[in-house]
């Protein structure tokens, strides 16, 4: 994700800054993107040049794609600095992170899910979830969800979706979601090319009724990282107006994004 928003961010002519955070063995590394050199710190020297960056440039704003147990470590780490962030990255204590961000007045967007496309469809299911409820009682559903096998946690798009479902009246247990990790099922049993093994994002919702004779599917699939990226580029410019007109409200999602309507 790194590399992709590097590349989305470069072609929409944002100054990219050659750093980046990582673990202790990847520190003193450079890996090289879109022609830049872009060194990797560890974790005893993130604050101090974090700190060091944003005294220079104070129009920093960084961008979080990581693991889950690094969430609330990262988001600390940022509202300790002052300095605003975008965050993709899913898992880790989501009420302690919003606490964090609040507490600190940093401007930042929070979002499971950068995908512009996918949002849209997640808020159209929230508006019929809120308008219909209880339209899908007695429904039994199906998830599977299937990404890179460097995904550890279960999908943050996939619960939203179920949730939503689950207001339109069906009973689902977050635990019944079938993901899928293992590359050999994910080419011979959900279809994702071999190519994106390594990046991809399949969902499948299939909704039955009690006696068997209505069934609904609703699916998106995403190959490759560019529509995250794209999105995530959008919140950065997005959130660089929010905070050079001092908005009064300072934590925004990707809804908020689309809903201004500035997007390239």
């Amino acid at each position: 994700m790194g590399k992709a928003v590097i590349k989305a961010a470069d072609t929409a002519g944002l100054q990219i800054l050659s750093v980046s955070f990582g673990s202790a063995e990847e520190s003193g590394q450079t890996v090289q993107v879109c022609g830049k050199d872009i060194k990797i710190h560890g974790p005893s020297e993130r604050e101090d040049v974090l700190a060091s960056l944003y005294d220079e440039y104070p129009n920093l704003i960084v961008v979080d794609y990581t693991v889950p147990s690094a969430v609330n470590d990262n988001a600390n780490l940022y509202c300790k600095v002052g300095v605003p962030f975008v965050m993709g990255t899913t898992g880790g204590d989501r009420d302690l992170l919003y606490k964090t961000v609040e507490d600190s007045k940093v401007y930042a967007v929070i979002s499971p899910q950068m995908g512009k496309q996918v949002v849209a469809f997640l808020a159209a299911m929230e508006i019929m979830a809120e308008q219909f409820p209880g339209a899908f009682s007695g429904y039994s559903l199906q998830v599977l969800e299937s990404h890179q096998a460097g995904k550890l946690d279960t999908s943050g798009t996939a619960k939203a979706v179920i949730s939503c479902f689950q207001k339109l009246g069906v009973s689902f247990d977050m635990n019944q979601i079938q993901m899928i990790r293992d590359p050999k099922l994910q080419i011979e049993m959900v279809g994702v090319p071999e190519d994106h093994l390594s990046g991809h994002a399949f969902h499948m919702y299939h909704l039955t009724s009690p006696d068997q004779t209505v069934s609904f599917e609703f699916q998106h699939n995403v190959c490759g990282r560019s529509i995250y990226a794209e999105g995530t580029v959008d919140a950065i410019i997005f959130l660089a107006k929010k905070i050079q007109s001092k908005a009064d409200k300072r934590i925004y999602n990707m809804i908020d994004v689309l809903r201004e309507g500035n997007m390239r």
